[in-house]
């Protein structure tokens, strides 16, 4: 099949669900997917994990077996292990896959790759030793590896499960080291009485931290001035509390301070964006339905905010359901019910958010501190070409060469967006992110040259 009814990329929970969903409804699906195996970073290896690692990571990760089970039943066609590059206009795709490249052509399409970890730039965090929460979760899932020298850094729910899952695999994390401090409860409380419709949300995340006591874990809250020390490789972890300093000597070092939309393939599409100022991030501007400003290209999952992996899963069956029903099929009730669940289920989104919001040490760092780690762009040298005149970040790549590097902007954009907002006293929503072009990740020349054009959408199937 090289055209079909709905393209969708990402395996993760909105991904499959929505596959599953489009293809029992009787539409032509295909799914293409970085990955050899479904279930996204959320259920990553949820096939093949042994049966005593699943449930030492929890019942939540487990959920996500039924899903993959239901995608693999459905008629949908996977392409695992494809890497999209390239989305034109009408909506066709390029990818690659054994070392060539090929291109699927759809009438819609939905952007379903989910989020990534937000960049947490401070002093030390491009030493060896030193991963975001999610790399080393996914160790976890994927391989059952587990550091025993390991210090967790920075701010949201990811830090406690993780931490509750190294506990159970037998390697507790040797310290926590949250940047959250008391003002943060303060402020989140006005969102507890809406929070409560999500009580289960509430439930798992006191479970953990009881477990984290219970294992002696130690907890510091409100860190400053957080600097991880080393010469070669990670060696310490230094920062302050309440004018206090510590150092806790540590060879790996897990940094999180939540995570944001992956926006990469809505900026190359031309989708509209704006800023979400619970979320510190942009999230692309989506209708009821998760259809964007592009018409028929849609977005759900994580990409469309941040909401978790049950929302996630709600959001590709809306979009499927959606897809159908612009196709012919009135399917009205269906989405009405999901739009009642999912809105339950993002009840607890406001408490997190403002509990857990990222430090202005991360959003704004030093001007020592690297931001750009493909081409060495410092915070420092942002700012001075921000004094120089440039206004936004597509200035600041052609001045410094910032996100022009192998991940293409993934890890500094949102860095840079937030130092210029700062710099000119503006909101990040008027300074703007930068314009992506293809190809989305790396491509060799070879796979280029053999890319043979498809059919398009507009020919019959």
């Amino acid at each position: 099949m090289n055209a079909c009814d709905l393209a969708i990329i990402g395996a993760g929970p909105a991904g499959m669900a929505a596959a599953t969903e489009a293809a029992n409804a009787g539409l032509s699906v295909i799914l293409l997917d970085e990955q050899p195996a479904p279930g996204g970073q959320i259920y990553r290896a949820i096939e093949t994990v042994p049966e005593e690692r699943r449930k030492l990571l929890g019942s939540d990760y487990g959920k996500g077996l039924s899903i993959a089970q239901a995608f693999r039943a459905s008629n949908a066609t996977y392409i695992p292990e494809a890497t999209v590059w390239n989305i034109n206009p009408d909506l066709s795709i390029d990818y690659s896959l054994n070392g060539g490249s090929s291109q699927v052509s759809t009438r819609h399409l939905l952007i379903a790759t989910g989020a990534v970890e937000r960049p947490t730039p401070m002093p030390g965090w491009t030493l060896p030793g030193v991963t975001t929460a999610g790399a080393l979760q996914i160790l976890l899932k994927a391989h059952g590896g587990v550091g025993d020298d390991v210090v967790l850094v920075g701010s949201g729910p990811l830090l406690y499960l993780l931490a509750q899952q190294m506990i159970e695999a037998g390697s507790p994390p040797k310290a926590i080291i949250e940047t959250i401090d008391r003002s943060r409860y303060l402020k989140a409380a006005r969102y507890l009485p809406r929070a409560l419709s999500a009580l289960s949300y509430l439930r798992k995340g006191m479970a953990m931290m009881r477990q984290i006591r219970r294992a002696g874990v130690p907890r510091y809250t409100g860190a400053r001035d957080i600097r991880i020390e080393g010469t070669q490789r990670a060696e310490a972890v230094r920062f302050s509390v309440h004018g206090k300093s510590h150092r806790i000597e540590a060879t790996s070092v897990a940094l999180h301070q939540g995570v944001v939309p992956n926006q990469q393939a809505t900026r190359l599409l031309g989708c509209d964006h704006v800023w979400s100022e619970s979320q510190r991030c942009f999230i692309p501007k989506l209708d009821a339905f998760f259809e964007s400003s592009v018409e028929n290209v849609f977005v759900a999952g994580d990409g469309a905010g941040i909401a978790g992996a049950y929302s996630a899963e709600i959001r590709g069956r809306i979009v499927a359901l959606r897809v159908a029903q612009k196709l012919g099929d009135d399917k009205g009730t269906q989405i009405r019910a999901l739009q009642k669940r999912l809105s339950r289920d993002e009840a607890i989104r406001p408490f997190l958010e403002t509990l857990y919001a990222p430090s202005d040490e991360v959003m704004v760092p030093h001007d020592d501190v690297l931001v750009c780690r493909c081409e060495e762009v410092t915070a420092g040298a942002i700012r001075e070409a921000v004094d120089l005149g440039a206004p936004g970040p597509n200035q600041i790549k052609s001045f410094l060469r910032s996100g022009m590097g192998p991940c293409q902007g993934r890890m500094c954009g949102l860095a840079v967006s937030s130092i210029i907002a700062e710099r000119r006293k503006e909101d990040p929503q008027s300074i703007g992110y930068y314009r992506l072009r293809p190809p989305l990740k790396p491509l060799l020349l070879s796979e280029l040259a053999q890319l043979e054009r498809e059919p398009t959408r507009d020919e019959p199937l």
